[in-house]
């Protein structure tokens, strides 16, 4: 059972400036919640309830967000916007969420690794939160969960992109499994390769299952493409033992690291609003 998500929340959302000039990119909200929220939501619809956040400098507002805030909270008491706490409340009362820095921006792969002594020796999730998913039916985590417990190794969600964006993701390649149409045991992976280079359009999306051996993997993992130490090069270690399966996820995904996505995931969830 996978019982902790891990949120690598160091970056400093360059593409947001000035706005993540003091504002975390994970708190920009998108409608009336800030991004790692849905993250979290996520992650609770899914039946996780420990959350480990990898932070960095001016990041203190995420912590101050999943905590109590009792000036506020005294203030709206009995009023008529008392109710708009609830959400909060509830993460705040159904998560236990532990908070560890990472003090170099190093790559994704040495977030995840930094986030080590949070998580201890047992699988886990990861979520990028500027990766928005939605699904009515099952969130993305949930269907990922099911397919871990079929193939107990790593797991990562998938979506087709365009061939001229590959350059943007950590691309794979593989076969399917089991008779399957969405599930992939992974042959190799590249990080951001260029259209012509890249072995398919199936990108990586910010949504992970780990085994835990991934730590002593990039523990020895080189720095990669744009001097960082890629979670990509680590897993395709795991994958040339039949180790990662790919999963294309049903649901939606929104890009919120980049302008064009996050406007688009806000005018999708107003016109979807209940």
């Amino acid at each position: 059972m996978i019982k902790k998500c891990l949120f690598p929340a160091a970056g400093y959302g360059t593409r947001f400036l000035p706005a993540t000039k003091a504002t975390p990119k994970e708190m920009l909200p998108v409608l009336t919640k800030p991004l790692i929220q849905y993250g979290v939501e996520e992650a609770v619809e899914a039946g996780i309830h420990t959350m480990a956040i990898v932070t960095g400098r001016g990041k203190r507002a995420i912590e101050d967000h999943f905590d109590i805030s009792y000036e506020l909270e005294h203030q709206i008491k009995g009023g008529s916007k008392e109710h708009l706490l609830d959400d909060i409340r509830v993460l705040i009362e159904q998560c236990t969420f532990s908070y560890t820095r990472q003090v170099e921006m190093k790559g994704l792969g040495h977030a995840i690794l930094t986030g080590e002594t949070l998580i201890g020796n047992e699988p886990f999730a990861v979520v990028l939160a500027d990766d928005l998913c939605t699904n009515k039916e099952k969130g993305v985590l949930s269907q990922m969960i099911e397919v871990y417990e079929k193939y107990q190794c790593s797991i990562v969600a998938i979506e087709e992109v365009p061939m001229d964006q590959t350059d943007r993701y950590g691309v794979i390649a593989g076969h399917l499994v089991d008779g399957t149409d969405d599930t992939y045991r992974v042959t190799d992976m590249v990080e951001k390769p260029d259209p012509k280079d890249a072995p398919t359009n199936m990108a990586i999306i910010g949504r992970y299952i780990l085994s835990p051996d991934i730590f002593d993997i990039l523990r020895e993992t080189k720095p990669g493409k744009g001097g960082e130490i890629q979670i990509t090069d680590a897993l395709l270690e795991q994958a040339k033992k039949g180790k990662v399966i790919a999963y294309k996820f049903r649901g939606r995904r929104f890009d919120c690291g980049s302008v064009d996505g996050f406007v688009e995931a806000t005018n999708y969830f107003y016109k979807n609003m209940e």
